[in-house]
């Protein structure tokens, strides 16, 4: 089968994203309210099993490059796949809270493996120079997944086990589609890259503070993604079709979200930093506020979405920039981070639901995510290169991933296979323009042979006219001749008339 184009690999990885990260890990809060009412779940219990799949995403994620390595892109995905149409056919087969916390458990291994996956396909399929641009496409499949979830909700009220089917029944498509698809590869290492700074030069004290706030950012989020639909149904008595429109909300907003990050990399990541996590923290005080009002309710949503997407897009590019060399932990360490708070904040916020009620538990958290907003300043900004005044990086997504790997002098470093496809594009061109000039060589010989032509009929016509002419004037000469000798009386008559 033909591979996948740069184009073809950017959407097809998208809708494996939008299945493994959209609908099996992120679609389960759209229907906590009618699998609490049903399996008689307290919200504690549902803080519990909601941590689960962020667990077994952290340990699936520890172990993923390597499988991705040794296994290959195309059977790292399809393994990641099929443990995705386990864990969600058992959500749509639970009966209580032991299979529901499998079911999601597995969902959560689903999530950790098919990035890492994905990642190795693309270095084998995309040119460097556009990994940026692809690696957005697919991360923008978490929103696409969020809203492919919201009809089923909104047309299927109540049905959520019918809902989990449905979502199987895609995960397996993707399976088998990922199987035709996909090459079957490990992570490429060129062998001209410089190896990745050693251990005890890394900068620790810049990588703590990006876990630190990612880990706090995971943690607050856990609030939203877990609670809020059981928030406005159990607090603000909307029905439980109408927190569709929650999850289409973020998943709209959250498209938005890497455009947002892109410029927070260009421009100034802390100050960005800070407004996309008062906004986060804005969004959960919003919805407590007003959860029985829907307009407000999905304003929140909008915001949420936003700010969220922006922020693990932000923390992406600042993994990659800090660690060099390292494909494997560069784009995976702030996403364990985040995983890591929200694994912790789940259950923290069903015990203080529990405690203290719905409003209290989201401003407690609201509250924190604004204390930490503030610190922002603190955000590591770009690599060590960043702090030589005269010194100009180039920044945005794919500029983190031109730094990922480098040569002996710590420049970006140009694939063999790009300088190839360069030197040939360069050399069609450079036989483009031959073939232009010939072309017109050829065009000008023939123009000059027209004009000769031309001339030489125009001689022709010439000629044959002044024949004509000659021809024209010989017999009124001759009758001239005859009539002046008629008129003549002194020229005698030739003898032969008598």
């Amino acid at each position: 089968m033909k591979p996948l184009s740069s184009t073809g690999f950017a959407l097809f990885g998208a809708a494996l994203i939008a299945i493994s990260f959209g609908l099996a890990r992120f679609a389960f809060g759209l229907f906590v309210p009618p699998i609490r009412d049903e399996l008689e779940l307290t919200a504690s219990v549902i803080g519990i099993i909601g941590a689960l799949p962020l667990i077994s995403f952290l340990l699936a994620t520890l172990v993923a490059p390597f499988a991705a390595d040794h296994l290959g892109a195309r059977n790292a995905a399809v393994l990641s796949g099929a443990f995705g149409v386990v864990g969600l056919a058992l959500i749509s087969q639970s009966t209580g809270a032991l299979t529901l916390g499998a079911g999601v458990f597995a969902c959560g291994i689903c999530t950790g493996l098919m990035m890492p996956a994905l990642t190795a396909a693309m270095q084998a399929l995309v040119r460097r120079s556009l990994h940026g641009r692809v690696s957005s496409v697919m991360n923008a499949g978490t929103s696409i997944g969020v809203v492919v979830a919201v009809p089923t909700v909104l047309f299927l009220t109540g049905a959520w086990r019918l809902a989990y089917i449905s979502f199987a029944v895609l995960a397996g498509i993707g399976v088998i589609a990922a199987w035709f698809l996909l090459p079957s590869v490990s992570r490429i290492l060129p062998a001209n890259a410089a190896p990745p700074p050693p251990v005890s030069e890394l900068p620790w004290s810049r990588l703590v503070r990006l876990s630190l706030f990612a880990f706090v950012m995971g943690f607050v989020s856990a609030a939203y993604w877990i609670f809020a639909p059981d928030l406005v149904v159990t607090l603000g008595g909307l029905p439980a079709g109408a927190t569709g429109w929650l999850w289409l909300a973020v998943g709209v907003a959250g498209l938005g979200g890497a455009v947002v990050a892109d410029l927070a990399d260009r421009n100034n990541p802390p100050i960005t930093h800070a407004l996309m996590l008062m906004m986060l923290a804005a969004s959960l005080a919003l919805l407590a506020a007003s959860p029985g009002q829907s307009l407000l309710a999905s304003f929140s949503a909008l915001v949420f979405g936003l700010a969220y997407m922006s922020l693990t897009g932000l923390y992406l590019m600042t993994g990659i920039r800090l660690l060099p060399g390292r494909l494997s932990v560069g784009p995976v360490l702030p996403f364990m981070a985040v995983s890591l708070g929200q694994a912790t904040g789940s259950p923290v916020v069903g015990m203080l639901v529990n405690a203290f009620g719905y409003a209290s538990a989201f401003a407690m958290f609201s509250a924190l995510g604004i204390l930490v907003a503030i610190l922002s300043p603190f955000y590591p900004g770009y690599i060590a290169q960043a702090e030589e005044e005269d010194t100009e990086e180039e920044s945005g997504l794919q500029a983190a991933y031109d730094y990922q790997l480098q040569d002996e002098e710590g420049e970006p470093l140009q694939p063999e296979a790009d300088i190839v496809e360069e030197a040939e594009e360069a050399e069609a061109e450079a036989e483009a323009e031959e073939a232009a000039k010939a072309e017109e060589a050829i065009k000008a010989e023939e123009a000059e042979a027209e004009q000769a032509a031309k001339a030489e009929e125009a001689k022709t016509e010439a000629a044959s006219e002044g024949e004509e002419a000659k021809t024209e004037t010989a017999p009124e000469g001759e009758e001239a001749a005859k009539a002046e000798k008629a008129t003549d009386p002194r020229k005698p008559t030739p003898k032969g008339d008598n």
